[in-house]
């Protein structure tokens, strides 16, 4: 995947919204207005994703310099995630589950995030719990 893949992932999944709230050169993908995905264009070949702490962990451990501590985000819930050395289907496993975590943990108030989830439900989108 490169930074194309990425993006036009990313805008597939439903009611996401493209912004550039720090200034030109940084991308920022959030859902319910709430920030899930960033990509600084100066390191274009990584975007930081939002992420279960225990899950951050298992997946720098098991992918030691594709998925790494998020530069510039909280280390305990951002990974930035190295695109171009990562199958497709990892790279997408892990958009969708910090679009997800940031559904359920970040959306407020309650009635926005029961709307987004009945959308997100209708077109199939799944968390895969468990890291293959």
């Amino acid at each position: 995947m490169d930074i194309v893949d990425v993006r036009e992932y990313i805008l597939s999944l439903p009611l996401v919204e493209e912004c550039q709230p720090f200034g030109e050169d940084a991308v920022v993908y959030k859902v319910g207005g709430k920030m899930f995905a960033c990509c600084v264009l100066e390191f274009a070949e990584r975007i930081a994703v939002k992420c279960q702490p225990d899950r951050a962990i298992v997946l720098r451990d098991r992918y030691l310099s594709a998925i790494t501590p998020a530069w510039h985000f909280n280390k305990k819930h951002w990974n930035d995630i190295y695109f171009e050395q990562l199958p497709r289907e990892v790279v997408e496993r892990e958009i969708r589950h910090s679009y997800l975590t940031v559904i359920r943990e970040n959306v407020t108030p309650k009635a926005l995030r029961e709307e987004i989830l009945a959308v997100v439900q209708q077109e199939g989108i799944e968390d895969v719990e468990e890291i293959e």
